[in-house]
């Protein structure tokens, strides 16, 4: 008896894997498509809440909208690590992470008011459009670029860290040149070091500007170095991405919910276990 009780919550396990995590059969797609809706619903609740008019009239039945949802996805969060071999290993994932960061802001609010604005983070579980729509050529093109990235990431490091003490450095050297005229702006290294970061982005709040000529003309190279500066790590990422061109399915794993398998995939390429 407890063999057979085992056994149908194992297959209802599985059909609840197949429907919340698959979009390649019927009803996981239909359940995939109303989640869509329930999230775009609940950001748009959150928007209007801010709102003053719309607050003061309907604040209440977007309030009770909002309760609406959050139960919805109390509940789909909890069905997502029931039906995985492994939850721990998916509430760590990327998505698993997204989807506690949407319920939590709303039971937040009960102590803390005002943090449930934070349940716009809901926004960010759109991505799951491209996987629902079977638009393959996105879902490679995004893995790809991860791919690049994490294969990147120890020229990115290093470029980071020698950009950070070039800012060091300029915004030092401004602050001797700049630190003693009137109104400058310049009133401390890290101040300066500020500046710096600003004119070498070339964001340029106009915050803070150089007065004297020498000032100027070092701030004219800052201006100059910021474009050669952005080029940079695009190369980097660009190099990586002529080396990886694959093509991936939608199928998530049922132990670690990892999804971007080859094609001819038969085990998970992250966990090992069966696809």
């Amino acid at each position: 008896m407890a063999e057979q009780t085992q056994k149908r919550i194992d297959e209802w396990r599985d059909k609840t894997h197949q429907i919340i995590f698959e979009a390649d059969t019927f009803w996981g797609k239909t359940f995939d498509v109303a989640l869509l809706f329930f999230i775009l619903g609940s950001v748009i609740a959150v928007m209007l809440e801010t709102v003053g008019p719309i607050e003061k009239n309907y604040g209440q039945y977007l309030t009770f909208f909002e309760w609406v949802f959050t139960i919805f996805f109390t509940i789909e969060y909890v069905l997502r690590l029931w039906c995985v071999k492994k939850p721990l290993k998916y509430a760590t994932s990327f998505f698993g992470v997204i989807d506690l960061l949407s319920i939590l802001p709303a039971y937040l609010s009960l102590f803390f008011a005002g943090s449930h604005y934070l349940a716009v983070i809901r926004a960010l579980r759109l991505m799951r459009v491209f996987r629902i729509f079977k638009l393959a050529h996105f879902i490679n093109e995004g893995a790809v670029i991860m791919q690049a990235m994490r294969a990147s990431r120890t020229k990115i490091t290093i470029f980071l860290v020698f950009i950070t003490l070039v800012v060091v450095i300029l915004g030092s050297v401004m602050y001797l040149i700049e630190g003693g005229t009137t109104d400058s702006g310049f009133t401390s290294i890290p101040r300066s070091v500020y500046w710096a970061v600003v004119t070498l982005t070339t964001v340029g709040y106009g915050d803070i500007a150089p007065a004297t000529p020498f000032g100027q003309f070092i701030a004219a190279c800052i201006m100059i170095l910021g474009y050669a500066v952005i080029a940079v790590p695009t190369g980097i990422v660009t190099a990586e991405l002529t080396n990886m061109k694959q093509t991936h399915i939608t199928i998530s794993c049922p132990s670690c919910s990892e999804e971007g398998h080859d094609t001819d995939a038969v085990h998970c390429k992250y966990c090992g276990d069966e696809l």
